[in-house]
């Protein structure tokens, strides 16, 4: 089906695509440029193709998949195919980095397209790609190189959050969603993004100038952790900036301001506040155990062992590597709407992240090694998984190495 549902939209779909290169990707004259999509996006992709282009982009790569065919892999092919990985796919990264690409990726996900499909064989094949294209990984997240997220409806997304509506009417739904949560709904989505970031920069620098030892979150599910930060954190948000100093968006939408905490020093429990979709399987009902920075307990009321499979991919994906602060006042949040999907989920809810952290989240991490890194606090890993554990009722409280305490958010919004 074409995910496109109304040709009056196509204005308000170019714009969007736009948005996507000219402030997620942040496009230069003379780049190039990739772009990873769904075939069933194609159209949508075009369009970013084209903008890229008029950007002044010198080259686009489509890096098409297909999922539906990636099931019928998983559940029919040879069980050693899931320990092999083709070294072209590797090559053609280290190719694409060498050119100093930005990568637009367009997500389009099934939530449930796993369901039925072995985890082991998920697990096996996830952890042999991450620890293959594991150089690449490590430049994006040290933004080395400008990348962002986007997102399309599929017909499977649509129905999974509009069961109610037909097929055309939770496409038309979820693409008036993706529309107004990625603030691509007006006349000049551009200048309204310019004036979203300028919105996150007093709070990051007050952030930033306090250092706080140790943040506390608390509220009505059990949540009551502890985060230790490393010395010199770093807290973002509204964009980032590459290598050279030039500014992008990772993430359209955004609401987030985060850093990483200390790997070493997480205590106390935390409760997922909504489920994490990952890998085409739905994990509801997270709850998990901190001691000295390691989870020592976990459980989840569907797909426990798709956690399990994520908690125990390699030593670092027992920590954290993330958390993020997001306001009940998000306007995704606004929206009460359950999207399946990390993107659009985690800017609706404070986050925290099982394993690799942003080495950019201490200051002059990007140039620190793997060993330094470590020895700094900063987490590392071969995955990076957000879950959501924000509610209404929300309480984060700063702790100065003094033992002083600053509330940050009460009743789920910020204070200062």
């Amino acid at each position: 089906m074409n995910t496109i549902v109304k040709k009056e939209t196509e204005k308000t779909l170019r714009n969007y695509a736009n948005l996507v290169v000219k402030i997620g990707a942040n496009v230069q004259k003379g780049q190039f440029v990739v772009i990873t999509s769904k075939v069933d996006c194609a159209y949508f992709a075009r369009m970013v193709q084209e903008s890229a282009f008029d950007a002044g982009a010198c080259d686009v790569a489509i890096n098409w998949h297909d999922e539906k065919s990636a099931r019928t892999k998983f559940l029919r092919a040879d069980d050693e195919v899931f320990d092999e990985y083709p070294e072209w796919m590797v090559d053609r990264h280290k190719q694409w980095d060498e050119k100093g690409a930005v990568y637009i990726s367009i997500i389009s996900n099934d939530p449930d397209n796993f369901n039925g499909v072995d985890p082991s064989r998920l697990r096996r094949f996830s952890k042999l790609a991450n620890s293959k294209n594991k150089a690449h990984s490590d430049l994006t997240m040290a933004n080395k190189l400008r990348w962002t997220l986007c997102a399309v409806p599929s017909p499977e997304w649509a129905k999974k959050v509009f069961p109610e509506l037909t097929e055309d009417e939770a496409m038309e739904r979820l693409w008036d969603c993706i529309i107004k949560a990625s603030r691509a709904d007006g006349d000049d989505p551009v200048g309204e993004w310019k004036k979203h970031r300028e919105s996150f920069v007093d709070r990051v620098r007050y952030l930033n100038e306090q250092q706080f030892d140790l943040i506390r979150f608390t509220n009505s599910l059990g949540t009551d952790i502890t985060l230790g930060m490393p010395k010199d954190h770093v807290w973002k948000g509204g964009g980032s900036f590459d290598k050279d100093g030039i500014p992008f968006n990772p993430n359209i939408p955004t609401e987030e301001i985060f850093s990483a905490p200390d790997r070493m020093r997480v205590d106390g429990r935390v409760v997922a506040s909504l489920p994490l979709a990952y890998q085409g399987k739905l994990v509801e009902g997270i709850d998990l155990t901190f001691e000295n920075g390691k989870i020592v307990d976990f459980k989840a009321s569907s797909n426990q062992e798709t956690l399990a499979n994520i908690i125990e991919m390699d030593e670092g994906s027992g920590r954290l590597g993330e958390v993020a602060l997001v306001p009940s006042s998000s306007p995704i949040n606004k929206m009460k709407t359950l999207f399946y999907n990390t993107l659009y989920d985690e800017n609706a809810s404070c986050h925290l992240a099982i394993g690799k952290a942003y080495p950019n989240s201490i200051k002059g991490g990007a140039d620190l090694s793997s060993e330094e890194l470590l020895n700094r606090g900063i987490n590392t890993s071969l995955i990076h998984v957000d879950f959501m554990f924000g509610t209404a009722d929300m309480k984060v409280v700063g702790i100065r190495a003094d033992g002083s305490e600053v509330v940050i958010i009460e009743g789920g919004e910020y204070v200062f």
